[in-house]
């Protein structure tokens, strides 16, 4: 989108990268310098100045040229990514729900993708409580509807794909039947690219691989809220057939593939220690086909990246080895330590982009009573008031790695009770 102007005049381009930069330095610093003048611009003052452009936004998603309810949309989505904005939004939740409803149902393809972009978001910025669970309930039925739409844009499918996942995920985890519905509904989506019943794998149009592996992949995200039972028919179903799926052409797919297949397996191993698929064998050998593929007809970086993914998939099957990954923010970090918590990591990324860091490090405000999501889920605590003390102490790797898996698991402790109130619906 280039240079489109609302009806103010002001270009809309420059309105998302003025958002983006007031959010971005808000969040560095307390104050704001005015340059040339050497006034200092409380963050109050700034706030308030970047929520009128906000406003200007929210208006303009309700315009009736469709170039100016795009730019709207990605100014919003560089907002949300780039900072946490729980009381602005909690006042204007229905405001913005109603404007995205009516993108995703009368909007093209680009403008139903960038609206479902922005659903996610606004569900992470809500959480997971009764206004996010509003939002999500409003929200949910025309993402499903798009999902499953054959004649709908693939793009705002596969946008609509990863929404669901994530508006479910965080918004609707404790509600059984919504969680019930979105599996389902992504499931019938990647359910297509399963083996026909002489065992071949169907073809399929360009694009689709696509959207089965984002279905698959939000899919995986809310196999993590399932309690045991569930676990066992998902296992049962689906280890055989995404085995057969290993066989796929298409390399994003096929990876996509083998990284649901670790997470099953970790889920599998969670519920029983000794949990194995009745055709491991032959799973291994698949993987070790694709850890050393060297198919000349492929990318070189397609091999590459997928002899390293699958080299990780066989070695957690076979010996429970997981590669540790660090990320750091800030003296803070977390450790991605196994294939759930991996995929949960993705799944914000993804959405989040550039922005995951700041969710993960953002600060406290005397103007926010700020909600966090991010640091919620991976056990971080409320974000930390940094002294002259703080920033000059140490603490060790350690430290930091027990500390870190210590709420990741007390946190999933509480999780598996909710589990197991949901299995009685189940």
């Amino acid at each position: 989108i280039n240079g489109v102007r609302g009806e103010s005049g002001v270009s809309d381009d420059d309105l998302a990268s003025e958002v983006l930069s007031h959010y971005s330095s808000a969040s560095e610093s307390a104050s704001v310098i005015e340059e040339g003048t050497g006034e200092v611009v409380d963050e109050q003052t700034a706030q308030e100045e970047t929520e009128d452009k906000l406003k200007q936004c929210i208006d303009n998603l309700m315009d009736k040229s469709a170039k100016t309810r795009l730019a709207a949309l990605e100014s919003l989505r560089l907002a949300f990514s780039s900072r946490v904005l729980y009381e602005f939004l909690l006042e204007r939740r229905f405001t913005i729900s109603d404007c995205l409803e009516r993108s995703l149902k009368k909007g093209g393809g680009e403008e139903q993708a960038a609206a479902a972009t922005v659903c996610a978001l606004l569900c992470m910025q809500l959480g997971g409580g009764v206004e996010g669970e509003e939002g999500f309930k409003m929200l949910c039925p025309i993402l499903s509807s798009i999902l499953i739409d054959s004649f709908a844009s693939l793009s705002a499918r596969q946008s609509c794909a990863r929404a669901l996942g994530m508006c479910c995920y965080v918004s609707a985890s404790d509600d059984a039947e919504d969680l019930l519905k979105s599996i389902g509904h992504l499931e019938s989506v990647f359910v297509g690219a399963y083996p026909l019943g002489d065992g071949t794998l169907p073809s399929v149009k360009a694009g689709i691989p696509a959207l089965h592996s984002a279905a698959l992949q939000s899919w995986a995200l809310l196999c993590t809220l399932c309690p045991a039972s569930r676990i066992n028919t998902i296992l049962n179903h689906h280890m055989p057939r995404l085995h057969a799926c290993l066989e796929s052409s298409e390399v994003n797919f096929r990876i996509a593939v083998g990284e649901t297949i670790a997470l099953l397996y970790e889920l599998g191993r969670d519920i029983d220690q000794e949990f194995e698929y009745e055709d491991c064998d032959a799973l291994c050998d698949s993987l070790k086909n694709l850890a050393t593929d060297g198919n000349k007809h492929r990318a070189k970086n397609d091999r590459r990246k997928q002899r390293s993914i699958f080299r990780e998939v066989l070695h957690y099957i076979e010996n429970e080895d997981f590669t540790e990954e660090k990320i750091q923010f800030g003296i803070e970090a977390i450790y991605i330590d196994g294939w759930m918590r991996r995929r949960i990591y993705d799944a914000f990324k993804e959405v989040l982009e550039s922005g995951v860091r700041h969710h993960l490090q953002v600060r406290r405000t005397n103007f926010y009573n700020n909600r966090h999501i991010l640091r919620d889920i991976f056990g971080l605590g409320p974000p930390l008031i940094l002294d002259a003390s703080v920033k000059a102490s140490k603490i060790s790797r350690t430290e930091r790695h027990l500390f870190n898996s210590a709420a990741f698991k007390a946190r999933t402790k509480l999780r598996n009770k909710v589990r197991d109130k949901r299995a009685d619906v189940m």
